[in-house]
């Protein structure tokens, strides 16, 4: 039996001798010191052996095991410093080398259209008011003339988060919550920008998560030639000075009148092409004169002021001043179209 003891401590450190690896250690352990491993095995012979020999016994497989212990212990050490040694040349820098060149970068072209918008009714008195994203039943729909029942809100299928607040399908209860924080003073100007959110399938030209632009103007005599003059000023600073404005009847809850806004073909300049289907115009943005039961909603009394509003999709308006034809490229943050606005 003892001879046994000394094939297997040969065994053993020819085997951590050609141990490669943490994972090699590891089954080695397991075969010589595991539950189930050779010494166990030795170990558990013991009681046949003639009790005389049974303490020496025990003390060479135990110091068997010990030695195997150190062994392993130091061949762990060997291989760890090993795999530093290797994985920091591996990693190592050559400072000599050219740096990498820094890639520029660019605002996205909804970010682009954005400031510009914003800086044109900067420029006509107008500030920004930020409103809510996750908005009240009531200030969506009711506060804006659309009470429960209404048929206008079968136009919009809505994210209802519960019975009575909702992902905003508008920027348009902007106009209610920024004239209540006006708190009755004159004259309310601004506009509300932001993300709006429906339950369209994303195609070309739609999709659940799209930007709109609001603007509101409220004050004493304020007519809708009032509209007209700032929405073309609008128009010509941002598709450039040939653009012309027309207005359509129409119909929106919050209005009265309505109108639909077109402006000249940004692409042909009104003469007709296939991208406005020949008519020269191109539908941008709804509009009219604040209803009174808005602007009553909105602290104000309908019977001593007047207002305009009107709100257009940012995603189309960039669209048509940059020549993009597919909403979703706008959303998707692909690196090759981004790209293309870097210096513009």
């Amino acid at each position: 039996m003892e001879s046994k003891i000394d094939i297997l401590e040969r065994q053993a450190r020819e085997e951590l001798e050609h141990a490669g690896s943490l994972s090699d250690l590891e089954s080695l352990r397991l075969k010589y010191l595991g539950k189930k491993g050779e010494l166990t095995s030795l170990l558990k012979t013991i009681g046949s052996l003639p009790p005389q020999e049974r303490p020496g016994f025990g003390a060479k497989v135990n110091a068997l095991k010990t030695l195997l212990e150190e062994e392993l212990a130091r061949k762990q050490e060997e291989i760890k410093a090993k795999e530093i040694s290797e994985r920091v040349l591996r990693e190592k820098i050559d400072v000599t080398l050219p740096g990498l060149r820094m890639e520029p970068g660019g605002l996205h072209p909804l970010t682009k259209a954005l400031r510009e918008i914003t800086s044109i009714f900067y420029g006509m008195g107008f500030t920004v008011y930020e409103s809510r994203e996750t908005e009240t039943d009531e200030m969506n729909f009711v506060k804006l003339n659309l009470a429960p029942g209404h048929p206008a809100r079968d136009m919009q299928d809505t994210f209802y988060l519960t019975e009575s607040t909702l992902l905003r399908t508008h920027t348009s209860p902007g106009q209610i919550r920024g004239m209540m924080e006006m708190g009755g003073k004159l004259p309310v100007r601004f506009i509300v920008p932001g993300r709006t959110y429906r339950r369209d399938p994303a195609d070309a030209s739609h999709a659940p998560v799209f930007h709109q632009v609001e603007g509101l103007a409220v004050d004493t005599d304020v007519t809708f030639r009032h509209l007209r003059g700032v929405f073309s000023a609008f128009a010509r600073k941002f598709f450039g000075d040939y653009t012309e404005i027309r207005m359509r009847p129409s119909y929106f809850p919050f209005t009265e009148p309505s109108v639909e806004i077109d402006v000249s073909c940004v692409f042909c300049r009104g003469k007709g092409c296939s991208v406005c289907g020949q008519s020269g115009w191109l539908e941008l943005s709804g509009a009219g004169m604040v209803h009174p039961r808005v602007i009553r909603n909105g602290g104000y009394d309908p019977s001593k002021v007047t207002g305009f509003a009107f709100g257009f999709g940012l995603d189309r308006a960039a669209m048509l001043k940059y020549g993009i034809d597919d909403l979703r490229l706008l959303l998707a943050n692909d690196k090759r179209f981004l790209s293309q606005w870097r210096g513009l």
